[in-house]
């Protein structure tokens, strides 16, 4: 069988998500590490995002499709449900989490805090902006995963793989940890999923 290949930097967080499906399946895989706009990414995803993946002939971009592709096509329990309300579920979660989650915690959170001129320093005004909204979310996450430890049904699915690398690097900042902490049941979630070894199998290396 050709070799799965996940095309990305381990440290985006999409990258991630798709990589803990691959070992929470026992789907064996190479990271080839690419930047985004690389020409290696760009001949695969017209906008140059990662990851793209390479599957013999196969070649597909956007995250969702690349987990809706490994679920299907490698044997091992499956993430993204067959039943229809609970696939509908997967879905709805996923598209909140790449709408709203990764918005405002990655785009206006994560990324002013950590690359900005160092000679403007960091967008302050930008950062305390998102924190209302990350808030926000972190309501309704809080809520989702209240009754069962999952945002769908009572195991881990790709909606929680979706979100999780996002909801664990909102922690790594004061401000995030603290937003997180005022919601028990999302903070026990983050704690769960990130103890998984799927989780601490895919960390990236550390940052130069």
């Amino acid at each position: 069988m050709a070799e799965l290949e996940i095309v990305g930097v381990p440290f985006s967080n999409y990258v991630r998500s798709v990589r803990m499906l691959c070992e929470e399946k026992g789907a064996a895989y190479k990271l080839v590490p690419s930047l985004p706009q690389s020409p290696e990414v760009v001949a695969i995803h017209p906008a140059g995002q990662i990851p793209v993946m390479r599957h013999g002939d196969v070649a597909l971009f956007e995250s969702k499709a690349i987990a809706t592709y490994i679920d299907r096509t490698f044997p091992g329990p499956k993430f993204i449900p067959d039943e229809p309300v609970a696939q509908a579920q997967v879905e709805q979660w996923v598209s909140y989490g790449n709408v709203k989650v990764d918005r405002w915690i990655m785009r206006e959170f994560v990324v002013p805090s950590v690359f900005f001129d160092k000679a403007k320093g960091p967008d302050t005004a930008r950062i305390t902006a998102s924190l209302p909204e990350i808030e926000k979310c972190c309501k309704v996450l809080d809520a989702a995963v209240a009754k069962t430890g999952h945002l769908v049904g009572t195991s881990l699915t790709y909606a929680d793989m979706n979100v999780i690398p996002m909801l664990a690097t909102l922690q790594n900042f004061p401000a995030g940890k603290e937003i997180v902490a005022k919601y028990p049941a999302l903070a026990a979630y983050v704690t769960n999923v990130t103890g998984r070894p799927s989780y601490t199998n895919t960390a990236p290396p550390p940052r130069k």
